[in-house]
């Protein structure tokens, strides 16, 4: 009779042996579909194939205002559609120019390229969702704050990322997405359009959540 070691130890010679069969296939193992039951017991293995893999194109200044299409125009689609990989193009001469300007000037520039935001935005939400991270913010009188979690987070798992005296004492989340408070100008405006949720401990947490937690003590 095998005790509750013994099967953990099957079940790692197992996943390491379709680990061993991915490799020698020449594929690294972050395209290998493991279930997080198998995840488990390789986890302190740390593969170095098996972390996600972000390629960045650094265009020049003649396909500036062409970088949506850059992947594609570069024939490197097929790359962009392995699992937890992504492909994302920027020019980085452009980017050095907006990290010098004024925000005016930076949205004037980009408009010249016919360009909605800087690359670099899109390279940090490409990383975020390679590691499975989402950002949630904090509004209050002193500042707003941003904190980034893990996705798949329940709000009393979030407010843990901010104090655990928060994270023992929740009682509820009050939720309202970042697009209908900037929209509204206020919290007070945003609930007289009923767009304030009230949630509780198990609401999983959304990229861009704005979060006012109520909690004892």
């Amino acid at each position: 009779m095998h005790n509750g070691k013994d099967k953990q130890q099957e079940l790692e010679k197992t996943v390491l042996d379709k680990c061993r069969v991915h490799l020698e296939a020449e594929r690294p193992l972050r395209e290998l579909d493991l279930t997080p039951e198998e995840r488990k017991p390789i986890g302190g293995f740390l593969f170095l194939s098996a972390r996600p893999m972000l390629y960045v194109l650094n265009l020049g200044d003649d396909e500036a205002g062409e970088l949506d299409t850059a992947v594609e125009r570069h024939k490197l689609g097929a790359l962009q559609g392995r699992p937890n990989t992504a492909v994302i193009a920027i020019c980085g001469r452009l980017e050095a120019e907006l990290a010098e300007m004024e925000e005016k000037e930076a949205a004037e520039l980009l408009a010249s390229y016919g360009l909605k935001e800087p690359g670099l935005n899109r390279l940090i939400r490409a990383t975020y969702d390679l590691m499975g991270l989402v950002q949630f913010f904090t509004a209050g009188e002193p500042e707003v704050r941003a904190w980034t979690i893990h996705k798949g987070s329940t709000a009393v798992k979030a407010a843990g990322a901010i104090h655990s005296d928060i994270e023992k004492g929740f009682i509820r989340a009050e939720v309202v997405k970042w697009s209908d408070l900037l929209a509204a100008g206020s919290i007070a405006a945003a609930k007289e359009k009923a767009q304030v949720r009230l949630e509780g401990k198990e609401y999983i947490v959304q990229e861009g959540d704005v979060i006012l937690f109520r909690h004892s003590g």
